[in-house]
């Protein structure tokens, strides 16, 4: 009985409300919306680049559900921007509905020819706006687009077939066919300046013999698999110069992604990498900052060129989603080089071969993601597809007054297969490193701190006091342990740190002279 009185209760009073239910009755809008921006900055593209997504928040804070007659672009079909109101893609729409106390999404792209409009200065400050209703009841929200002239690199299309062009590659005196979407250089194309910037999509390759010569200034932007692939006998010279403002680094050559929004400015894994085949030569990089790469620098072969098959100076290497420098049985000198954040390892000299480090700061505080290996990593081998170790000679490999850290531990791993067959040479002098082996996981004549034949002069655990690691900033302060600490001998090999400071006279560890940080003052 008492479950029938509820059911016949509950009935009533569902036919009661429905009775007294009203349809919605949507009043015309008064102009008085509220917007959660009055302007909206899509940030910087390059031309025919579609942007990023932004989005506008539109209020009705009335207590009447209110209906926009009409919400458009005031260019109207003929705008660059392109809008989405409620799920509905367009750039004129009617009779938009606001219910009261509530909200409703417009989502706002670009994508814009530069050549179309004029550009004496290779950028154009393209606008438009949102109009809500007409009359005395309109209301206006801004939309500003900065466009950025490029000089567009990319392979070539089959039409017909819709085919992209892919590589065939000189590595090592062998013809290899890859599966690399790309094209060589054309002869017009082997010197990048500073006056505009290159986007390249796909991997562009320096042709055999032949040398890439980027100048002081230029900016390199990669498309997402991309990158620039040296082959062989062929090079590349990245001529960077110092740079009187380090937040802009007007002299420095920056590779990084084709995003240009805020967001996108720190994000690894952009683009591909910078890719120095077996047998390609004489590479050179001075001021560069190298950023958001899958693998910033891959170096292959020539372990016993006697100058080295890279030479980099001076330059910044960071948000690497794998490595920073890869070199797999290759040799490599590198002076007040930076290198942090990457997914890996920080440096990578695998598979033997030939790397010596000077002044350098090479640290990882990576926080993406699980990291398996140390900043700094050395190996002899390399396991085949039979897994079959095959060895090679780590002729040598040093570190002198270097900064090696990071927020894991240990921070070096060297990695030996031993065999009577193959050298294994290491030393690290008057570095500061991370290396605590408290459960003694690491044993053997490698790891012997008091060996002096590997290990000179060394701190161990102390704190190097960076500035601000996260953002990639490694100028050590005040506090820091590696004050001091330099050979004397390796400082007048690289007399100037990083920002042009002299070191001669009181060498600090790593890639910069200390400075008393702001906090300090």
């Amino acid at each position: 009985m008492k479950r029938y009185f509820y059911i016949v209760l509950t009935l009533g009073f569902l036919i009661f409300w429905s009775s007294c239910r009203k349809d919605f009755v949507f009043s015309p809008s008064t102009g008085s919306l509220q917007f959660s921006k009055d302007t909206v900055y899509l940030d910087t593209v390059f031309t025919n680049i579609g942007s990023s997504t932004y989005n506008l928040k539109v209020y009705n804070r009335s207590d009447s559900d209110i209906l926009i007659p009409s919400v458009r672009l005031a260019l109207g079909e003929t705008s660059n921007y392109r809008l989405s109101v409620d799920g509905i893609a367009g750039k004129v729409f009617d009779n938009v509905e606001i219910l009261a106390k509530d909200s409703l999404y417009i989502f706002i792209e670009s994508t814009i020819d530069i050549n179309n409009y004029p550009n004496p200065n290779g950028t154009y400050l393209y606008t438009d706006q949102i109009e809500f209703d007409s009359g005395s009841n309109q209301q206006k929200v801004e939309l500003v687009t900065l466009v950025q002239d490029a000089i567009f690199i990319y392979p070539n299309r089959d039409n017909t077939t819709k085919v992209i062009e892919t590589l065939t590659l000189n590595i090592g005196g062998e013809i290899v066919e890859t599966e690399l979407q790309g094209r060589e250089l054309l002869p017009s194309e082997l010197t990048f300046t500073n006056e505009k910037p290159y986007v390249i999509y796909g991997f562009a390759a320096v042709p055999v013999n032949e040398t890439l010569t980027v100048e002081a200034g230029a900016r390199v932007h990669f498309h997402d698999n991309s990158g620039i692939i040296v082959s062989n006998g062929a090079s590349i010279n990245v001529n960077g110069a110092f740079s009187t403002d380090q937040e802009l680094l007007e002299n420095e050559v920056i590779f990084e992604g084709d995003r240009l929004e805020p967001n996108f400015s720190e994000v690894p894994g952009q683009w591909g990498t910078i890719w120095l085949l077996d047998g390609s030569v004489n590479n050179t990089i001075n001021y560069a900052t190298i950023k958001n790469a899958t693998v910033g620098i891959l170096s292959d072969g020539n372990p016993d060129d006697v100058n080295n098959k890279l030479n980099i100076t001076n330059s910044q290497i960071y948000n690497s989603s794998a490595f920073g420098i890869l070199g797999r049985n290759t040799s490599i000198a590198g002076e007040n080089v930076v290198i942090n954040n990457a997914g890996q390892s920080s440096f990578a000299g695998t598979i033997g071969g030939k790397y010596n480090f000077t002044h350098s700061t090479i640290v990882n505080y990576w926080n993406n993601s699980f990291r398996q290996f140390p900043s700094v990593y050395l190996n002899n081998f390399i396991i085949d597809e039979d897994n079959v170790a095959i060895l090679a000679d780590l002729n040598e490999a040093n570190f002198n007054n270097c900064i090696i850290y990071g927020n894991d531990n240990p921070e070096i791993l060297l990695d030996e297969i031993e065999d009577a067959s193959v050298v294994f040479n290491f030393k690290f002098t008057n570095c500061l490193i991370r290396f605590e082996n408290t459960n003694n996981n690491f044993t053997g004549p490698n790891y012997d701190l008091n060996d002096t034949s590997k290990y000179e002069g060394n701190l161990f655990n102390q704190d190097p006091n960076f500035l601000d690691t996260e953002l990639n900033k490694l100028i050590i302060g005040t506090e820091s342990a590696a004050i001091n600490q330099g050979n004397a001998t390796f400082a007048s090999q690289v007399s100037v740190d990083i920002l042009n400071v002299n070191r001669t006279a009181a060498p600090d560890l790593g890639a910069y002279q200390h400075i008393t940080f702001p906090e300090e003052d």
